[in-house]
């Protein structure tokens, strides 16, 4: 999957001489917690966040006092260390610069151009969505040696029990790096026959571990 598939193309920017006033009304007319900042070019030159904001104006019991904190303009606060992306770049990429380097979000620039912007709550909707934890299914996870084949054998189980694969994920076994876990999520509510089948096959089912089944 590609990141314009996923990124938000309705963008609310404002510019560096904007105030910081400016930003919090459009924060909650829009109900976003990060906004791009713009240049005359529409070029992006800076993210504001909710935090920055908040770093920026003096605490509520001396709001009275410090009231001029909401007329300072945004180039005054924004971060200018911004880190990009491509519509055409990979989901797991830009997931991976999240991770790295803790953002909330990521904007998305194409011939020097902002043209959207992918945030922590896009990122957690696609995985969602890839993972098909949204719809109506059951989650086995098989631990399987990590070799090659062992996916094509876990999926002819299923495949004899005419049961749909949703998704399949894998993720290393912290225990012993010879082996790997394979969570598949599988169109079926019971699916107490297509576990007994894949250990019947050999194969080490670690959940569901229902009681009175053997591991």
């Amino acid at each position: 999957m590609i990141v314009e598939e996923i990124m938000k193309v309705d963008i609310s920017t404002l510019t560096p001489n904007d105030s910081i006033a400016d930003a919090i009304q459009l924060m909650k007319e829009k109900k976003i917690r990060h906004i791009p900042i713009v240049d005359q070019k529409e070029q992006i030159v800076g993210i504001v966040t909710d935090r920055d904001i908040k770093e920026a104006i003096s605490p509520i019991f001396h709001y009275e006092e410090h009231k001029e904190d909401l007329t300072k303009t945004l180039g005054s606060i924004m971060s200018t260390n911004i880190l990009t992306a491509h519509p055409l770049d990979f989901v797991e990429e830009i997931a991976a610069l999240f991770y790295e380097h803790k953002v909330g979000c990521l904007p998305i620039i194409q011939e020097q151009k902002l043209v959207g912007i992918v945030t922590e709550t896009d990122l957690l909707h696609t995985l969602v969505e890839l993972t098909g934890a949204h719809q109506p299914g059951s989650q086995i996870e098989v631990k399987v040696p990590n070799k090659a084949g062992m996916l094509c054998e876990i999926t002819s189980v299923i495949r004899d029990r005419k049961a749909n694969i949703q998704s399949v994920l894998v993720y290393p076994y912290k225990k012993d790096p010879a082996y790997k876990i394979l969570v598949l999520r599988v169109q079926t509510m019971n699916p107490l026959s297509l576990i007994e089948d894949l250990k019947n096959a050999g194969h080490c089912v670690l959940w569901p571990n229902l009681p009175g089944m053997d591991s």
